[in-house]
């Protein structure tokens, strides 16, 4: 088996027969995962996980020059998605809606920069229309030429759809049209009816979040997938939530990348009710969502760590447990931030390199379709900084 991985030594039994199945490349069952959430040998479970990516990837790991983009926090979800501390409400104190010339400008901190990637979300904005967002799809792409440009969650796309009075596909066709390269992945949650019923109410169900990604891939838009862990969920739903993304991914490809995340408790709803204000996910669970997503979603190419929501060190660490990408630069963080992050809003280019580097892989600079951008950095170096990365060398 790839990476050399002796089923013999993992401590676990009860991993041995889903690791043989792994091995001879058949495809796990739901009976199967349940199995890797449920074992305690997580040093033996990010084994196999590791054997299995590098079984695709070797040992690349694949970052971006990015620049995230909220343009707006104003959304009419904002009482009902009780996990969220991004939105706000028209008049509430703290909300914002950025004219595009004020887009442009953040935006603008690329020239001169590496930056080879616009990632762009934000509220559901009751007055915002589809022109506010292709024209910035097209203002950008001319000050930007080379830059792609990865815009709205599913959840964004459906609302501009019936604002609109139009269907989701054509709101995609004119954002494809204005220069839209993929679609982020957003917005899923997790797609269990009961869980959504009580941290997501009014937001698009499992099964339409799935739908827009399905039109997105029709119309040769590829896009990334995510599930949000750690709040109400069971393990079944989280399965569930998996089975369903793989499903639709057998049937058109589309996706890119699985990117489980973190569920952050400061400055929502739901924190508050769970009693967990200050109290995030363990560093036990953000492995073990990397792993279980590498080893299940046997169809997905990638699984990226989001090092602003686990921070660097778990992020370095989960590059050897079946993880082959990493977020990228970031420039600006305020989603995760609001719920209580700790991280810094950015991260350095060089910082990105001396991470992988760090976990004894080799760094692979990326762009949003997952073309190689640079894989030689004997030019690149972090800066000096208190907050310099810890390593974690493979053994």
């Amino acid at each position: 088996m790839p990476g050399d991985l002796d089923i013999a030594m993992l401590e676990d039994p009860a991993l041995r027969p889903v690791a043989e199945r792994v091995a001879a490349g058949q495809r796990l069952d739901t009976a199967d995962a349940r199995v890797l959430y449920g074992t305690a040998d997580l040093l033996g479970l990010g084994l196999l996980a590791d054997a299995a990516n590098r079984r695709r990837n070797g040992d690349r790991v694949f970052f971006s020059a990015n620049q995230h983009i909220n343009p707006t926090n104003i959304c009419i979800l904002r009482n009902t998605c009780t996990f969220c501390s991004f939105a706000r409400m028209p008049k509430e104190d703290g909300g914002y809606t950025r004219s595009l010339d004020e887009v442009f400008a953040e935006a603008a901190q690329a020239t001169g920069s590496p930056t080879r990637e616009f990632h762009i979300v934000g509220g559901l904005h009751p007055k915002l229309r589809l022109s506010y967002y292709t024209d910035m799809i097209r203002g950008l792409k001319e000050r930007h030429p080379g830059v792609h440009i990865k815009a709205l969650t599913a959840v964004e796309i459906a609302h501009l759809a019936r604002i609109e009075r139009t269907s989701e596909r054509e709101v995609l066709l004119a954002m494809r049209e204005a220069g839209l390269t993929s679609l982020p992945g957003g917005g899923a949650e997790v797609f269990s009816t009961a869980v959504r019923a009580t941290i997501a109410e009014r937001k698009l169900t499992g099964t339409e979040w799935l739908r827009v990604h399905r039109v997105a891939h029709e119309l040769g838009i590829p896009t990334n997938c995510t599930m949000l862990y750690g709040h109400v969920e069971t393990i079944d739903d989280r399965i569930e939530h998996l089975s369903m993304l793989r499903g639709l991914q057998d049937e058109t490809g589309g996706f890119l990348t699985y990117i489980p995340l973190a569920y952050h408790t400061e400055n929502n709803e739901l924190g508050a009710e769970l009693g967990r204000v200050g109290t995030a996910t363990t560093g036990y669970e953000d492995l073990k969502a990397i792993a279980v997503g590498r080893l299940f979603l046997d169809n997905i190419p990638h699984v990226k760590t989001h090092w602003p929501m686990v921070t660097p060190f778990m992020s370095q660490i989960a590059l050897s447990f079946g993880c082959d990408d990493v977020e990228g630069t970031v420039v600006y963080e305020r989603i995760y931030h609001q719920a209580g992050a700790r991280t810094q809003m950015h991260m350095h280019y060089g910082e990105l390199v001396a991470l992988i580097r760090g976990a004894g892989k080799r760094p692979v600079e990326r762009d949003s379709l997952y073309a190689t951008v640079r894989e030689t950095f004997d030019d690149v170096t972090p800066p000096p900084s208190p907050r310099s990365l810890p390593v974690v060398h493979a053994a």
